[in-house]
């Protein structure tokens, strides 16, 4: 890439799906004045709230599927998975790199829409296995996973558009460039005082240190 954008835009999703049963309850949903069910995506500590969803893009060669979390507190993708297919293996890829990187995560809630990689018995495992916490949305609520939906907003617009893709593997690659030099690096958040999630979390990782 010549150079580096920030631009916003909808991201490019898979067909549409029928949502199936949950097997978690909403943990993110809360009650408003008027009674009604809106979700609320908020930490005031790293590893307590993680978000989930897939995307897709083609190439010549066929769709490539991305698998991302994000941790809410920073706004830092915690883990990843790109694969040629979207089975519940992507998900669970993904939900074992963000472990390695995090480490202590026990408790942590993650939270995803109804697709069947998340509600997969593999998954469901694998958050058992790490203590963690699932919760997934509501059908039908606009308003659920927002966060993750303007990661891929941006993912689409500075990456994925910019140009036809021939192999999925120059794809990938260029996915996986942007997510760690651009996203966590170079874009800065206002939510965050300016400042990029790993500026962010590196702030708030000395400070509890010297409070120790």
């Amino acid at each position: 890439m010549n150079g580096w954008f920030s631009a916003f835009g909808k991201p490019k999703r898979g067909k549409s799906r029928r949502p199936g049963p949950p097997v978690h309850d909403d943990l993110c949903a809360v009650l408003d004045e008027d009674g009604r069910t809106r979700p609320v995506f908020a930490a005031d500590a790293p590893n307590q709230l993680w978000l989930t969803d897939i995307t897709e893009h083609k190439t010549v060669e066929g769709k490539l599927y991305l698998c991302a979390i994000k941790d809410v507190y920073s706004g830092r993708i915690v883990g990843y998975s790109i694969d040629s297919r979207m089975k519940s293996r992507l998900a669970v890829q993904a939900l074992e790199n963000a472990v390695q990187v995090r480490g202590d995560i026990a408790g942590c809630v993650v939270h995803s829409d109804r697709g069947s990689q998340f509600r997969s018995r593999k998954m469901l495992r694998a958050l058992a296995r790490h203590r963690m916490v699932g919760s997934i949305g509501r059908v039908g609520s606009s308003g659920d996973n927002a966060a993750m939906e303007s990661f891929f907003a941006l993912l689409q617009k500075n990456v994925l558009d910019r140009r036809s893709w021939t192999t999925r593997e120059q794809l990938r690659i260029t996915i996986v460039t942007w997510i760690e030099r651009t996203y966590h690096r170079r874009r800065r958040q206002a939510r965050l005082g300016r400042l990029t999630s790993i500026e962010f979390e590196t702030i708030r990782n000395t400070t509890v240190a010297l409070a120790a």
